[in-house]
Order: structure tokens, then C-alpha cells, then sequence
């Protein structure tokens, strides 16, 4: 690494510059109004083969595009275009650990909160071991929050724009003000949502169980990544709507997303989950999951890009 975090290199509106320099119109729709898509990209460094890896970069292409078209933006940059840049700052940096890159299309400009451009991007790495505290932890103890998750007829969640973690905001800071370090939000429903930026998983009598994609959750690629890798291990998944109070007397549970990997419930609204430690399914499926990101897991190297 070149720099310090508050220094790095980020790519912005096509060229490479000090994160400090980089700036934007404060009258902007990106900066009044959070109009914005975005992309959460683990990169992993694989030590013995001295390469760092993108994960699943095509999949966050696809997701990232699909976002810009169900906001109504305009994405100005090919496939290709976004990868370059992402390439490149990570090179101009000289990363050789894990990151999490935040790639972002932005409205600049004068407009207002119905624009549709003129649209930019930003693509800025960062240190896994630099991103929020509770993407870091071991353990979470969870509280079910009073906030219900935006659904489909609100604000989809399927749109992974900047506006839409107001929501998440509300529940982690009250989660934090009672003492807990995140939540997990239920639907309009009242089922089992997720949780601020990341999919919910529990085990229960050995099978592993997630709420639906029409539960009011993101159609996240680590969920995705969590599925294909637990089936691999032999494990039964169902994707089904999971009432409250499953989750006091399930056998283990966790979180995932692209920033925390996949992180161990310990309590919920302190019910103790598998007596604070991490279950072995999870454990498991958490060592494919690095495997297949540091590329030495077999039959899944699609899921890999080499940076250097």
C-alpha cells in the first residue's frame, strides 16, 4: 500500500486522484437527495500465489446495472469500463491484502431528486480491516428493531442505491442506542427481513434456512455465494418466510454480505444462540466461502478475477 487510508488513490470521473481531491457539486441529486447506485466488491489476496482477486465481479456488474435501470439512471460505462477502473486504482494503490471496493454511479450536476444525469462513477478500495466495527466482529448480539424494512411497494430493496440505508441507518443507530451492536428488521409482514447492509441465515436441524428474495431483502450475491457453497458441502437449504421467534430457539445463526463475509449471531433480544459460539455449519460454510475467494476452492474459479 502507497498511502495511509485518508490519502489513498481513488478512480474518479476517469482519472486516478488523492480521495481529497476528488469533489462534487454539494447541489448535486447524489449529495441532497442520496441518488446513487452502488456496489460493495470484496477483493481477496491469496498469499502463496501472490494475486490479488475480485469476487464474483461480473455478478456486482450485473447487480450495479440493474439498480441504475430500476432507479432510472443512466449508466454511461460498458462492463469492461467499470472493470478497468477498478483494476487500475487497486494497482495505483499497490493493494496486496483484502479490500472491500466501493464502486458508485452518481447524478452530478444541477438537478433535482426525478434526474437521470449526467451520472459519473467513483471507485474507491479500501482495507477490509478499515471498514465499520461491525464488520469486523467475531460475534453480534442482535435485537429485533421497531423499523420495518422498506419492501417492494415503498422503495424496492432489490435497488442497492445510497437513499435506501437511511432505513438501515434507523435500525443500526437504534440498535447501538440499547446496547446491541446491529438488528434485524422484520417485513410488513412481520417475518424475518435482514439485517443493515446483510442477509440473514439460521440452522435449524441441520438445515440451513433463509428468508425468500420476496421477503423485503436484497438479491445479495453473498447470500447467493452462501447458498451454492452450503448445497456444495452436502447441506439442505430452504428459502422461506421464518417467523420471530425462530430465531430465539434456532440451533445457529449468522449474517453475511460482501463487507462482513459471514459473521456469528450470538443473541437475539439476548436469547442465547448455540451458547454464544460459532456452529459448525456456519464455520463450514464461512472456510468455502474464503477458499473460493482466495481461488483455491475447485469448480468455482469462475467466480474469481486476477488484478495483477
Amino acid at each position: 500500500m502507497k498511502t495511509d487510508v485518508r490519502n489513498r488513490l481513488i478512480w474518479f470521473k476517469g482519472e486516478i486522484i488523492n480521495v481529497n481531491n476528488a469533489k462534487i457539486n454539494i447541489l448535486s441529486p447524489t449529495s441532497q437527495f442520496g441518488l446513487n447506485v452502488f456496489e460493495g466488491i470484496p477483493c481477496y489476496w491469496n498469499e502463496e500465489k501472490r494475486q490479488l482477486y475480485a469476487f464474483r465481479l461480473h455478478d456486482h456488474y450485473v447487480r450495479l446495472d440493474q439498480s441504475a435501470r430500476l432507479l432510472q439512471i443512466n449508466n454511461p460505462y460498458s462492463e469492461e469500463e467499470m472493470k478497468n477502473a477498478l483494476i487500475d486504482v487497486i494497482k495505483a494503490n499497490d493493494y496486496a491484502e483484502n479490500l472491500s471496493v466501493r464502486q458508485t454511479l452518481f447524478v452530478d450536476g444541477f438537478g433535482s431528486w426525478g434526474s437521470e444525469d449526467p451520472v459519473d462513477m467513483f471507485v474507491a478500495p479500501i482495507p477490509k480491516k478499515n471498514t465499520s466495527l461491525e464488520y469486523n466482529k467475531v460475534g453480534l448480539n442482535c435485537c429485533i428493531s421497531s423499523w420495518r424494512r422498506i419492501n417492494d411497494n415503498d422503495i424496492s430493496p432489490r435497488i442497492k442505491c445510497g437513499a435506501n440505508y437511511i432505513n438501515s441507518r434507523m435500525g443500526q443507530k437504534e440498535a447501538l442506542r440499547n446496547g446491541f451492536d446491529t438488528c434485524i428488521f422484520l417485513n410488513e409482514l412481520g417475518k424475518v427481513s435482514e439485517a443493515p447492509g446483510s442477509c440473514f441465515f439460521m440452522v435449524k436441524n441441520g438445515v440451513v434456512i433463509t428468508p425468500k428474495l420476496t421477503d423485503s431483502v436484497l438479491e445479495s450475491i453473498t447470500r447467493d455465494t452462501v447458498i451454492k457453497l452450503a448445497e456444495n458441502l452436502g447441506a439442505k437449504v430452504i428459502e422461506r418466510s421464518i417467523d420471530r421467534t425462530e430465531l430465539y430457539n434456532c440451533d445457529e445463526a449468522f449474517l453475511c454480505g460482501s463487507a462482513m463475509e459471514l459473521t456469528t449471531i450470538i443473541s437475539v433480544d439476548r436469547y442465547i444462540v448455540n451458547e454464544g459460539i460459532s456452529g459448525k455449519i456456519k464455520t463450514e460454510i464461512h472456510k468455502s466461502y474464503l477458499e473460493a475467494a482466495r481461488g483455491e476452492l475447485k469448480g468455482f474459479e469462475n467466480w474469481i478475477t486476477p488484478i495483477y
